[in-house]
């Protein structure tokens, strides 16, 4: 087990492209840390880094305190499984567990030991005969993954490992991970863009954008505390509803309005009076009040998730808040469905228990959590306050 630090990485490419721009990073000793974002974010090539299979423009990768960013890959005790399975195809599962020790001119004994090791930890000791044809996709992973584990490196690296299994292998293999972790408490860095695996395998998040470190946090944090909208947009499963709009007084508190095309807080007021503006209002819940308050007459954007929308418990209580919308469609997902709704320029999902009935047309005031409110600064994109 090892602690891995990364301080103020830099990796650019030709054309003055970076790809990674000052990322700095801690994960503890035996710590499972997970990097997540969209395709290009950088996050593969900070992995690579920390292997050796990039070089660093800038920066330093600390490894139990020691820097090992111009180590040679072979040199940086550390193992990683890749995207693809790479297994010997004319090797058996033993041979292809083997190989690295063989190369390493590992003693015969210790590698039969290591060998024996992995395959107890993966159950694979029933298939160490058998060739990697003859392996189901979620065999083989297991055997990339023994690769590494023979090797008892200081750090495992995971570069989106089981993108290439279906939906219930990866399902299968995120326990199977897990329970290997908790086993071996090696610490291991996990690259995803897969939000589920992210959240269901990381002790710790580490969200990724443009090649910047946008939040690190563990995942029920993350969550329910995004630190920007970009964070709140890519948590969650359908994505976080996000509203634009103003913060205004009523009869002395504040409330959030949305309006239609406007340019100052007067027109705002008039169009409110006048009752002509499509628009919908919600109070500020408390907890919000103190940090919405400078963006009076403002523009603000509210965030509020699928699942924090059309609460059954909410009944028809005339004191609860309510968006009054249009249903657009409405998908069926086995337990639960996602319905489309539109409220003037705003088109939005709420997310139901299966079984509540939603037709195209209809006109419904899907009740509001208030407690479970977001606000986002509109010009920096930050969680407000």
């Amino acid at each position: 087990m090892a602690t891995l630090a990364l301080e103020n990485v830099v990796k650019q490419f030709a054309g003055n492209v970076r790809a990674v721009d000052g990322l700095t990073l801690d994960v503890a000793d035996g710590e499972l840390i997970v990097l997540v974002g969209p395709s290009g974010c950088g996050k593969t090539t900070t992995l690579r880094m920390i292997a050796g299979l990039e070089t660093l423009t800038r920066g330093s990768i600390l490894i139990d305190g020691r820097d090992v960013g111009r180590l040679r890959p072979r040199d940086r005790d550390v193992a990683m499984v890749f995207q693809h399975f790479a297994l010997y195809p004319h090797l058996s599962v033993a041979g292809n567990l083997a190989f690295g020790l063989k190369l390493r001119r590992t003693p015969r004994a210790e590698i039969q030991r290591r060998v024996n090791e992995a395959a107890d930890v993966l159950r694979l000791g029933h298939l160490l005969a058998r060739r990697p044809g003859e392996l189901s996709g979620g065999e083989r992973q297991r055997v990339a993954l023994g690769r590494a584990i023979v090797r008892q490196p200081r750090v495992f690296l995971f570069d989106e490992p089981l993108s290439n299994l279906d939906a219930a292998l990866r399902c299968q293999m995120r326990q199977e991970i897990r329970r290997i972790h908790a086993r071996l408490e090696t610490t291991a860095v996990y690259v995803t863009h897969d939000q589920t695996e992210a959240m269901t395998l990381g002790q710790r998040i580490a969200v990724m954008r443009d090649g910047r470190l946008q939040q690190v946090a563990d995942p029920a944090t993350l969550y329910r505390r995004p630190a920007n909208r970009f964070v709140a947009a890519l948590l969650g499963s359908p994505p976080m509803n996000f509203f634009d709009g103003w913060i205004q007084r009523s009869q002395g508190k504040l409330v959030f309005a949305t309006v239609g095309e406007v340019s100052d807080g007067d027109r705002i007021d008039a169009q409110l009076d006048s009752g002509t503006a499509r628009h919908f209002t919600l109070p500020v819940p408390a907890a919000w009040t103190a940090r919405v308050e400078p963006y009076l007459n403002r523009p603000i954007t509210l965030g509020i998730r699928p699942e924090h929308l059309g609460s059954p418990a909410a009944g028809r209580s005339p004191d609860v808040p309510r968006i009054p919308a249009l249903v657009e469609a409405v998908e069926s997902i086995g337990p639960e469905s996602h319905v489309y709704l539109r409220a003037g320029q705003h088109t939005f999902v709420c997310r139901v228990e299966a079984g509540r009935q939603y037709g195209v047309g209809d006109q419904v005031a899907p009740a509001v959590a208030l407690e479970m409110l977001h606000f986002f600064d509109p010009q920096t994109q930050s969680t407000v306050g």
